[in-house]
């Protein structure tokens, strides 16, 4: 009898973890789809052009891994930021089956103009919690994450 108690006690647990992770998670994403909003793109090709940025020469097929969206999707995204100048496709000289995507100047300027602010808007959101909680969700939510994965993959 006090093993099912303990253990319904653990399974109202683990769901209101889950609904308030998710109801936090909702409304983080709302605010900074917001601030990407406000700079021309939507949140695709934000994510899209900002790993370019961050990371470099990107091969096109790989871009969707890497930015947690469908591959089929990358394309009219990569076309997209094409159309407004800020990517360009490049053929990889070592392999005419892979194409890269790499930002141009102007999206270099875009970048430099508009990641800044972002960055400062994504603290203002975070600004709930100060530092040390941070560090301490930060690796809650891995551990959290990992045991997730691991358990998914079984």
């Amino acid at each position: 009898m006090v093993i099912d108690d303990n253990n319904r006690i653990e399974e109202e647990l683990s769901l209101k973890l889950f609904i308030v992770l998710t109801r936090a998670f909702q409304s983080i994403r709302k605010c900074v789809e917001e601030d990407i909003k406000s700079t021309g793109l939507n949140p695709t090709e934000f994510a899209v052009l900002e790993l370019i940025y961050s990371k470099g020469d990107q091969p096109i097929q790989k871009i969707g891994e890497k930015v947690l969206i469908a591959s089929s999707s990358i394309t009219y995204v990569v076309d997209k930021l094409e159309k407004k100048k800020l990517l360009e496709r490049k053929p990889c000289p070592k392999d005419r089956r892979i194409t890269y995507a790499s930002i141009t100047e102007a999206g270099i300027r875009f970048m430099d103009e508009i990641f800044p602010k972002h960055r400062a808007a994504i603290h203002e959101i975070c600004n709930g919690l100060d530092s040390e909680e941070k560090c301490k969700l930060i690796e809650l939510l891995k551990k959290l994450g990992y045991y997730a994965e691991q358990n998914s993959n079984a």
